[in-house]
């Protein structure tokens, strides 16, 4: 296992993640830096491991991941540490307020884009 590789997709992908939580809502949390490495390295995975499936299982599959990796932070910084760094509540089809439906779809378009900027990193990584 190359660790050098996943770290820098893991910085890559915290910097990319806070950077369109900025751009989104205008800030950010450190903790969603974490969650956005942590993102950044599981879309990796599924992107490698999957080469084979189709690309809309893939995002799907990715949608999911982020939106589980959400509601892990969510329940602890949110309602375990009450830390309130986002709230879905008014949304609908949310669940605890911590995740929702319509992020899941934004996600799954955001996997999109994501898989092949990996696949290049994957590439340029190598050598």
């Amino acid at each position: 296992m190359n660790y050098k590789k996943y770290f820098l997709i893991f910085l890559f992908s915290a910097a990319v993640y806070g950077g369109v939580e900025i751009l989104w809502r205008g800030y950010t949390h450190p903790a969603m830096l974490l969650a956005g490495g942590i993102c950044g390295v599981l879309l990796f995975f599924i992107n490698k491991k999957m080469q084979n499936q189709k690309y809309l299982y893939k995002c799907v599959l990715g949608s999911f991941a982020v939106t589980a990796v959400e509601l892990v932070f969510g329940v602890i910084f949110n309602i375990g540490l009450s830390m309130a760094i986002w709230d879905y509540s008014n949304l609908k089809f949310n669940f605890l307020g911590q995740i929702c439906l319509l992020y899941t779809v934004i996600w799954g378009f955001i996997c999109a884009a994501a898989f092949p900027i990996l696949q290049r990193m994957n590439y340029a990584l190598q050598k």
